[in-house]
C-alpha cells in the first residue's frame, strides 16, 4: 500500500515534468466536453493502456517492444487524424462520411451553440485515451524505475500492473486538474471573445505538432533529459519520506533502484517490507541481523525459512535441499557474475569454503542474474571456472530462491545453523572478520571440535581487489535508458532506435556516446562503424560491463585517459597502450590508477560494430 501511494504521488508529479508536454494537446482537445462522457473515459483509457503496455514492455523482451512500436504508429495516425479534424472539420466530414469509426463518428460539424467541433462521445474519448496511452512515454524517474525494474526481475503480475496503473492514475489526476483549469479558461475565451473556432484550430495544430514531436523522439530525448533534472529530486524526496533508503557509502555505488515484488501472506502485491530495493553493496552499505557477533553473544533466529527449490540448474554439485543439509552449517552467497561488489566479496567466500569445508561448512552460491546475458548457463559456468569457484552454485534464473529469502541485495550472505535456521545475514561488501566469526560460532554450536579461531588472509588482485572507497566519488551508472542517469547529449537519449551521437564536454559523473548507437532498456549497442563511450569520473578503478553482439564476434577497443594512453594506469583487461578486446559478456576492468586519484576523462573507442555496453562501476 505504501508503494502504491508512492507510485500515485509520483504520477501526480508528472504534471511538472516537461515529458508530459507532448500529450497535453490530446488532453486539452477534450476541453468543453462533459466530464463523464468526454474527459473521464479519455484519462481512464490512457491510464489502462499505459499500465498494460508498460507491463508487457518490462517483462516481454524485444517482441513486446516491437509490438508496441506498431501500436504507437497506429496511435499517431489516429491522433494526427484527430488534429486534422480539429483544424478542418468540414473536410474531415466529407472524407470520413462513408466510414464508421471504432464505435464513434470521427467528425462533427461545429454548431452555433459553441460546441468545439471534433470528436465526441464516450467511445471516441476512450479511443483517444487508448491512443494517448500508447504514445505516452513518461520519464523513468526513481519511482517508475523501481516499478519497471521490479517487473523485469519478477515477471508480469497483478501487482506490477496495479502499481503502473497507480502511477498512470496519478498522472491522469494531475491532467484532469489541469484540464479543469484550462477548460474554464477556454470556455471564458469563447464566451468573451467569440474566438472558439480559432482556439479549436489552435488545439488541432498543437495536436499535430505533438504527434510530430513524438514521431521524432523528442518525448524520449530532449524532454527526458530536462525532465530528469526537474523531477528526480522530488521523487527521491517522496521515497525517502515514505520508505527511507538504505545507507550508502561515499562512493554511492547502490545500483539503480528496483522493486522486488515478492508474495507475502495477506499481501499479494509486494514482499514483507512492501518496498524491497535491489542493490549491489559497497563496504559501508550493509545490514546485519541481530547483535554484533562476538564471543558467545547469542545469534537470533530470523524469520526466513530457507529453501533451494526452484533452481534451474546446479553447478559443481547435484541439487541440494535443506533436509539433506541438516547437521551442516550453511553459508548462502547471492551473487551475479558481472557485479563488481560480488567479485570483491568472492575471494573471502572462496577462502571460507576451503578453510571450513572439513569442519562442517557448506557454501552455496546462488547466482541470481541482473542482466539478460547472465541467465545463460554457459556464461555462468564459464564465470565459476574463471573465478575458481568449486563450491555448489544454484542457478536462480527465475529468482525463486531470491524470493524465498526475501533478498534485496548483491552480494548478500545468509548464515544457516545446523538446525536449518537462518541466524544472521549481511548485505554488501566488508565486515569479513565479523562474518567469519559467525561461521565459527555456528560451527561451535553444532558441536564441531577444534573450530579454527584465526581469520583468513586474502590477497585479492585484479577486479577482485578491495575498492579504494575513500576515493570513489562516481556512482554505478547504467547505460540502458531504463536506469540511465547523468547522460550528456545535445539531443538527449533516443530510445530503441539508431541515433548518431556526438561528443560533448562532460563534468564530473556525466557520460555520453559518440557514433551510431541503439539504446535499449538495459544496454546500448553500437549499430554501425566505430563509436565510443566517455565518462568524467573520480575513482581509482573504472569497470565496464560489456559484451559482443549477437553474432559473438570479438570487438576491438582502445582506451584513453584525458586523451592519452593509460600507461601504468591500465586495468587488467587492457594494456599500457589502451588496447583490448571484448570477447564475452562480463565485467571488464579498464582503469586502475597507480598514482593520485583525481577527476579524469575516460574514453573507450570501439573499432568494430556490434558491441553491447551495460554499466559503469568504480572502485
Amino acid at each position: 500500500m505504501t508503494f502504491a501511494i508512492l507510485a500515485y504521488l509520483a504520477g501526480v508529479l508528472t504534471i511538472v515534468s516537461p515529458c508530459i508536454l507532448p500529450v497535453l494537446p490530446f488532453v486539452f482537445a477534450r476541453a468543453g466536453q462533459p466530464f463523464l462522457s468526454g474527459t473521464l473515459p479519455m484519462l481512464l483509457g490512457m491510464a489502462a493502456t499505459f499500465a498494460a503496455v508498460a507491463t508487457l514492455a518490462a517483462v516481454g523482451g524485444g517482441w513486446a517492444v516491437d509490438a508496441n512500436e506498431y501500436g504507437r504508429l497506429i496511435a499517431m495516425i489516429i491522433l494526427a487524424a484527430f488534429g486534422v479534424i480539429l483544424l478542418f472539420p468540414a473536410l474531415a466530414e466529407r472524407v470520413t462520411r462513408p466510414v464508421v469509426a471504432l464505435g464513434a463518428r470521427l467528425s462533427e460539424t461545429a454548431d452555433r451553440r459553441g460546441r468545439t467541433g471534433g470528436l465526441s462521445g464516450v467511445g471516441t474519448s476512450l479511443l483517444i485515451g487508448v491512443a494517448t496511452g500508447l504514445l505516452w512515454a513518461p520519464c523513468a524517474g526513481p519511482v517508475l524505475g523501481l516499478i519497471l525494474t521490479g517487473a523485469a526481475l519478477n515477471g508480469a503480475s497483478a501487482g506490477t500492473t496495479a502499481l503502473l496503473a497507480a502511477y498512470a492514475l496519478g498522472a491522469a489526476t494531475s491532467l484532469a486538474l489541469a484540464l479543469l483549469v484550462g477548460g474554464r479558461v477556454y470556455q471564458a475565451m469563447k464566451r468573451s471573445l467569440g474566438i472558439g473556432e480559432y482556439v479549436r484550430r489552435g488545439i488541432g495544430a498543437a495536436v499535430l505538432v505533438a504527434v510530430v514531436a513524438i514521431a521524432f523522439g523528442l518525448d524520449t530525448g530532449f524532454l527526458t533529459r530536462i525532465s530528469a533534472e526537474s523531477t528526480t529530486a522530488l521523487e527521491q524526496s517522496l521515497i525517502d519520506r515514505l520508505q527511507p533508503r538504505p545507507q550508502t557509502g561515499a562512493n554511492g555505488t547502490a545500483m539503480a533502484p528496483s522493486m522486488s515484488m515478492q508474495p507475502a501472506p495477506g499481501n499479494a502485491m509486494t514482499g514483507a517490507d512492501n518496498n524491497s530495493m535491489m542493490m549491489s553493496g559497497n563496504p559501508s552499505m550493509m545490514m546485519q541481523g541481530g547483535p554484533s557477533p562476538s564471543g558467545d553473544a547469542p545469534l537470533p533466529v530470523e524469520s526466513i525459512v530457507p529453501s533451494f527449490d526452484g533452481a534451474v540448474e546446479w553447478l559443481n554439485s547435484p541439487s541440494l535441499t535443506m533436509s539433506e543439509l541438516k547437521g551442516k552449517v550453511v553459508l548462502v552467497d547471492f551473487w551475479t557474475y558481472s557485479c563488481i561488489n560480488c567479485l570483491r566479496a568472492i575471494p573471502y567466500v572462496r577462502a571460507w569454503a576451503e578453510k571450513y569445508r572439513d569442519q562442517g561448512l557448506v557454501v552455496i552460491g546462488v547466482h541470481s542474474p541482473e542482466f539478460a546475458f547472465e541467465k545463460r548457463i554457459d556464461n555462468v559456468r564459464r564465470a565459476t571456472q574463471t573465478l575458481a569457484i568449486d563450491y555448489p552454485v544454484a542457478v536462480d534464473n527465475d529468482y525463486a530462491i531470491w524470493r524465498t529469502f526475501n533478498n534485496q541485495y548483491w552480494p548478500a550472505h545468509y548464515f544457516i545453523d545446523a538446525e536449518g535456521r537462518v541466524r544472521h545475514h549481511h548485505f554488501g561488501e566488508g565486515e569479513y572478520e565479523q562474518s567469519e566469526r559467525v561461521i565459527q560460532q555456528l560451527l561451535a554450536e553444532a558441536g564441531r571440535p577444534d573450530v579454527a579461531e584465526d581469520i583468513v588472509a586474502v590477497n585479492a588482485t585484479g577486479a577482485e581487489a578491495a575498492s579504494n572507497e575513500a576515493e570513489v566519488q562516481s556512482p554505478e551508472t547504467y547505460i540502458g535508458y531504463l536506469r540511465a542517469q547523468n547522460f550528456l547529449g545535445a539531443d538527449g537519449m533516443v530510445n530503441d532506435a539508431a541515433h548518431v551521437y556526438t561528443a560533448e564536454t562532460p563534468r564530473r559523473n556525466e557520460w555520453g556516446l559518440t557514433g551510431s548507437w541503439v539504446v535499449g532498456p538495459e544496454k546500448a549497442a553500437l549499430s554501425q562503424g566505430e563509436g565510443s563511450l566517455y565518462y568524467r569520473f573520480h575513482a581509482r578503478d573504472l569497470h565496464l560491463v560489456l559484451g559482443p553482439g549477437s553474432d559473438g564476434k570479438p570487438v576491438r577497443f582502445k582506451v584513453t585517459i584525458d586523451g592519452k594512453p593509460p600507461g601504468e594506469d591500465h586495468g587488467v583487461d587492457t594494456d599500457a597502450e589502451g588496447n583490448g578486446t571484448v570477447t564475452e559478456q562480463r565485467l571488464y576492468q579498464l582503469v586502475r590508477q597507480s598514482g593520485p586519484v583525481a577527476d579524469r576523462t575516460f574514453e573507450i573507442r570501439f573499432l568494430d560494430p556490434g558491441l553491447e555496453a551495460y554499466a559503469f562501476t568504480f572502485g
